[in-house]
C-alpha cells in the first residue's frame, strides 16, 4: 500500500526525527530506524535527526521538508516539545500536536479528560514531592495492592506494584527520582490489552491485542516490552465481539478527549467490572517489537504500508 498523496514526480522529503534525550532513548532510536529502513527510497527523501546533536541542522533544512516522522518517546519529544518547534518551523507531522501531547504525556490530566468522556479509569492519589507522610495519605485513600508511577514517564519507567506496606516508601522514592509529581493508583485485576487507532479526521480502531507478560514479570515492564519473547501478544485478542467493540470505541473516545490526531494506542485493563482506561501513548512505538505495527499487520497493512500511512497522516494534517 503506497501513499495516496505520493502524486509529484520527485521524492518525498520527509524527516524522521530519533532517539533523543529522554529515559527512552534506545527504543525512540530502534522506532526511529525500522521507519527509515520501511520507507520506500522510490517515494521518500529520508533525513534522519537526532534532537540531541542535529536541531540545528532540522532548523536550517526545515524549509525543504515536506513532512517529519516524530519517533520520540517520552519527554521531550511526546509531550509537545518537538510538536511546538515543528509547529514554528511549519513542517507537519504524523502525530497529535502540543496540546493533545501535553495532556497525554501527564497521566493525571489524561485521567481527568478521560473521566469527563465516560472512561472508567482507576482511583488514584497524587503526591509531590514535598507531599508529608505519603504513605499514610496513600493508604487512608487506597487499599493495597497499589500501582506507583510517575506522572509524566513513558514504557513503565519508574513504576512499581506495592503489595506490602513497608515497600510503598521506597516505591514512592525511586518515582519521585524520576518526576515531582507521582500517581498511586488502585492495581487492577485483569487482562491488558491495547487498542491502536488511526486517522485525522475520520478515525478507524485496529485489531486489539492482548498482552501476557511471561511469569518472570508482575507488569508489563520496559524489559517485557522490548526484549523479545518476554511476553506474549495475541492478535487479535480473543474477546467476544460487544467487548472488542466497546475497548475499539473507548479507545477512539480517548483519543478525542485528549484532542490527538494522526494516531494513538490506548492501553486498558479488562476487569470484571469491564474495562478500565490505563493511558494513551500519542507516538506508540515502532519497533519490531511494538505492538501498532502488529495490529496494523492484522489489520492487513505491513510495516511499510504503515509508515507510508504515517506520512499521509502528517501531509493530510498540513491541509487541515
Amino acid at each position: 500500500m503506497s501513499s495516496n498523496l505520493n502524486t509529484s514526480k520527485r521524492r518525498l522529503r520527509v524527516a524522521v526525527l530519533l532517539g533523543g534525550g529522554s529515559s527512552e532513548r534506545e527504543v525512540s532510536y530502534r522506532s526511529g530506524r525500522a521507519v527509515v529502513n520501511a520507507l520506500d527510497p522510490i517515494l521518500y527523501n529520508v533525513k534522519v535527526y537526532d534532537p540531541l546533536i542535529d536541531i540545528a541542522r532540522l532548523v536550517r533544512d526545515a524549509p525543504t521538508l515536506d513532512a517529519a516522522l516524530i519517533m520520540l518517546h517520552g519527554r521531550g519529544g511526546e509531550d509537545g516539545c518537538m510538536q511546538g518547534l515543528l509547529d514554528l518551523l511549519e513542517v507537519p507531522y504524523q502525530c497529535a500536536g502540543v496540546l493533545g501531547c501535553a495532556l497525554a504525556m501527564h497521566k493525571a490530566v489524561a485521567k481527568e479528560r478521560f473521566a469527563s468522556a465516560d472512561l472508567k479509569v482507576a482511583p488514584q492519589v497524587l503526591l509531590s514531592r514535598d507531599q508529608e507522610d505519603p504513605v499514610d495519605l496513600v493508604l487512608s485513600q487506597l487499599r493495597l495492592p497499589v500501582v506507583v508511577k510517575p506522572v509524566s514517564e513513558g514504557s513503565s519507567f519508574g513504576i512499581t506494584i506495592v503489595r506490602q506496606e513497608d515497600e510503598l516508601l521506597p516505591a514512592i522514592q525511586r518515582a519521585w527520582a524520576l518526576d515531582h509529581e507521582i500517581m498511586v493508583e488502585a492495581f487492577l485485576i485483569g487482562r491488558e490489552i491495547t487498542c491502536g487507532v488511526l486517522g485525522n479526521d475520520k478515525i478507524e480502531p485496529l485489531p486489539l491485542i492482548e498482552i501476557i507478560p511471561s511469569d518472570k514479570y508482575s507488569f508489563f515492564d520496559y524489559e517485557a516490552k522490548y526484549l523479545p519473547g518476554a511476553s506474549q501478544e495475541i492478535c487479535p485478542a480473543d474477546l467476544d465481539e460487544p467487548t472488542a467493540t466497546l475497548i475499539q470505541k473507548m479507545a477512539i473516545t480517548a483519543h478525542r478527549a485528549l484532542c490527538l490526531k494522526g494516531y494513538s494506542r490506548s492501553d486498558f485493563i479488562l476487569t470484571d467490572d469491564g474495562p478500565y482506561i490505563l493511558e494513551t501513548n500519542t507516538v506508540p512505538g515502532m519497533t519490531e517489537n511494538s505492538l501498532m505495527p502488529l495490529a496494523a499487520k492484522q489489520a492487513g497493512m505491513d510495516f511499510p504500508a504503515l509508515a507510508s500511512r504515517l506520512v499521509d497522516l502528517a501531509l493530510e494534517s498540513k491541509k487541515a
